[in-house]
């Protein structure tokens, strides 16, 4: 990025939307503007926002390539390779309208849902293809919490009332006969 490369509205901009933005990257990215602006080398910015230097420099170039956008855009985050998030946006509606429901109602045999259970109706039910992981992130987006059931019960030992100090586990009264 040129120094002086920002006009005074655009700084305006910048500096208004870094003293406002909760997002983290927006405002080191802000930041990183600002301080070119004012003469700093891309190094010493690159030092304090523990970034490498050539990401000051794709920073500033991706700024001035996108002229014609708002000025947020302009600062955003550039496109990624590799497959984009999809099953965030798409899950967390449809399982915040299905989790007060009994699964039973659906012909599952269980009384509560969990992520594996949820894993299945997904599938079966609306046709999309998730992780068990993508499942629990959801659920943990929603806040609810989920515990997975049982399926053995705790068994008591024929002594468990000794080891607790207890009763005899054959005298029922406790008396002695």
């Amino acid at each position: 990025m040129r120094i002086g490369s920002l006009n005074q509205r655009e700084r305006r901009i910048v500096e208004e939307g870094a003293a406002h933005t909760k997002d983290p990257k927006a405002l080191r990215r802000a930041q990183a503007l600002l301080w070119r602006e004012r003469g700093e080398s891309a190094r010493e910015v690159a030092e304090r926002l523990g970034v490498s230097s050539r990401t000051i420099f794709n920073w500033g170039a991706r700024f001035q390539e996108r002229q014609g956008l708002d000025i947020p855009s302009r600062r955003g985050d550039g496109p990624r390779s590799g497959r984009p998030r999809t099953a965030a946006g798409i899950i967390d509606p449809l399982l915040d309208g299905i989790i007060d429901q009994d699964p039973r109602e659906l012909g599952y045999r269980a009384t509560v849902w969990t992520a594996p259970l949820l894993r299945p109706y997904l599938e079966a039910g609306q046709g999309i293809r998730v992780s068990r992981q993508s499942v629990s992130l959801a659920l943990a987006r929603l806040r609810i919490k989920w515990k997975r059931p049982r399926h053995h019960l705790a068994l008591r030992s024929p002594t468990w009332r000794q080891a607790k100090g207890g009763l005899n586990a054959g005298s029922a009264s406790g008396s002695a006969r």
